[in-house]
């Protein structure tokens, strides 16, 4: 005998979300590393580059210590499948 189930999630709609997701991964050397994530929607015109710069800003401003860190990761692709 098979069952079968099936699960559904609270994720928030996509309209709820960022235009785009993105994971940055920094890292101290010997001493620490840490990987955050989450969706941003960056005003007409951004860069690539302007949008690292914003996003990185955001976490080394929750964690100063890491501001000085190596970045090891960053993805930042649109929000959809």
């Amino acid at each position: 005998m098979s069952s079968s189930q099936t699960t559904t999630t609270d994720a928030p709609a996509a309209a709820a979300q960022g235009s785009h997701h993105w994971v940055l991964t920094l890292e101290l050397p010997g001493r620490a590393s840490m990987t955050q994530n989450g969706t941003y929607t960056p005003p007409a015109g951004t860069t690539r580059y302007d949008a690292f710069q914003t996003l990185r800003q955001h976490v080394t401003a929750d964690h100063p210590e890491m501001a000085r860190a190596t970045t090891m990761f960053f993805a930042l692709e649109p929000n959809q499948l």
